[in-house]
């Protein structure tokens, strides 16, 4: 059923599947590949505000309120995006109902961990605002059929100062903190790979349960 509605298109690094202020009558889904999405203020300094895996989905504001992107969404890795026309999904949701309470499920969820990761910017320091980060990206890979997961290693998604920016340090601060989780033992670096060697600790470090 939703298949009958679905375009697939591929886009390559660096590309733009929309931008900021743009008009959207779609709903996307990340098929593969990675998406950042970013925000600019009045001197258009950008700002991430998270990344999207495969099954992440984008641009349901613009889509359920008929206004216009308030975020711009650039591919990080390359890879194939879903995407579902309003006039096509909207009616869907509406004359099935198991469809609509999964797309609030699903809704219900992103908005749950965009939360947390927002929180934990304001509540803890710069260490458990990383290995935070860190476990969500663990978790995210984890559940993934993807080249980059190997056991608890973990690529990071962008480079040291946008990954940084997320967690409101600079990059030379998330340089340190590394090296400092790195000589505790519970992770090494290799570039811009990361292995957790002590999950327990990082989680202990994050204050999160197992």
């Amino acid at each position: 059923m939703v298949e009958a509605i679905v375009e697939s298109s591929h886009y390559a690094k660096g590309s733009l599947v929309f931008r900021e202020g743009e008009e959207s009558d779609s709903l996307f889904v990340v098929k593969s590949g990675l998406i950042k999405l970013t925000q600019s203020n009045k001197e258009g300094k950008q700002h991430i505000l998270r990344f999207l895996f495969p099954g992440d989905y984008f641009g349901q504001f613009a889509l359920l309120h008929h206004k216009q992107n308030y975020v711009t969404a650039e591919v990080v890795e390359s890879g194939s995006v879903c995407r579902m026309h309003r006039k096509q999904f909207v009616p869907l949701l509406e004359n099935n109902a198991a469809l609509a309470f999964s797309f609030l499920m699903s809704m219900s969820e992103q908005l749950h961990q965009a939360e947390e990761l927002a929180g934990a910017m304001h509540i803890y320091d710069v260490e458990k605002r990383l290995a935070r980060l860190l476990l969500y990206l663990h978790n995210r890979n984890q559940s993934e059929d993807s080249s980059r997961v190997q056991g608890n290693s973990i690529d990071l998604p962008a480079a040291k100062k946008e990954f940084a920016a997320m967690i409101g340090a600079t990059a030379e601060t998330l340089s340190r903190k590394l090296n400092y989780l790195e000589s505790m033992g519970i992770i090494t670096v290799r570039k811009r790979t990361v292995d957790i060697l002590d999950l327990k600790a990082l989680n202990q470090m994050a204050e999160m349960k197992e």
